[in-house]
């Protein structure tokens, strides 16, 4: 299995709009973050986590010519805004792109892309065709087993994903007791962090070690990093076995 990280930042992405900060202006491309998504690939099946508004980008960028299904985080406009350009992969692939999310999720994707949905003709213009699959319980995809994980995002929920010994949570603030008996027995976890101090709806990055102390992964990631993250000098203070993740980062299982 491999894991590329096609985004690590957060919703602003990284350099943000308007700032002149250090890592907004570092020359090093481990500062540049588009939004946070991955891509998971096995025995050629290619399952997309999060489709980003820098969708079309990250594909050309990582060399992405397939794509077999998509898993929804959470229908923030960062997580969601890249469905359209799925309507490539339809092209080339002749088939509709199954999404896989929660039910709220895949409502909010019907009014954010109502166009897709109406019966409406499209003439001269192409538009996506998605298959909407609300998870609820354990699904295979091209043969790879895919476990949900229910998470906390602040007063809202948000869903992991688990292929075997590798698991995908990010956006959280908290992760229940139930879920996190699905994450123990990892070889690789990516977690969300988005910074040093507290916020509402993220894990800091004291409270992601926490996480990562209790479930003891053989290694952990970091995602989802806003600006307050220099990757260089950052990584430094992390302990064994913990990194934070990089726009074009493989991780091979």
């Amino acid at each position: 299995m491999k894991i590329t990280f096609l985004g690590t930042g957060t919703s602003h992405g990284v350099p943000m709009i308007a700032c002149d900060c250090r890592v907004c202006t570092s020359d090093n491309p481990k500062n540049k973050r588009m939004r946070t998504s991955v891509l998971i690939s096995k025995n050629g099946c290619n399952i997309l986590i999060d489709a980003t508004p820098e969708l079309r980008l990250q594909c050309i960028k990582n060399n992405v010519t397939r794509l077999d299904a998509v898993l929804i985080t959470h229908p923030h406009a960062d997580h969601i805004f890249g469905l359209d350009d799925l309507r490539r992969f339809n092209m080339v692939q002749r088939m509709d792109i199954p999404i896989y999310g929660t039910f709220e999720s895949l409502n909010t994707i019907r009014n954010a892309f109502s166009y897709v949905f109406n019966n409406e003709s499209n003439p001269g213009g192409y538009k996506p065709r998605f298959s909407m699959n609300v998870i609820h319980d354990n699904v295979t995809i091209g043969g790879i087993p895919v476990a949900p994980i229910e998470a906390i995002h602040g007063d809202g929920q948000v869903t992991g994903y688990r292929f075997e010994k590798f698991a995908y949570v990010t956006d959280a603030s908290e992760i229940p007791v139930g879920s996190l008996e699905k994450l123990k027995d990892l070889d690789v976890l990516v977690l969300g962090a988005l910074r040093y101090i507290p916020h509402v709806k993220h894990f800091s990055i004291d409270q992601a070690l926490r996480i990562v102390r209790l479930l003891k992964p053989r290694k952990t990631y970091f995602t989802h990093m806003c600006h307050d993250i220099e990757h260089e000098e950052d990584n430094k203070k992390l302990p064994p076995g913990v990194e934070f993740a990089f726009d074009g980062l493989v991780v091979e299982l």
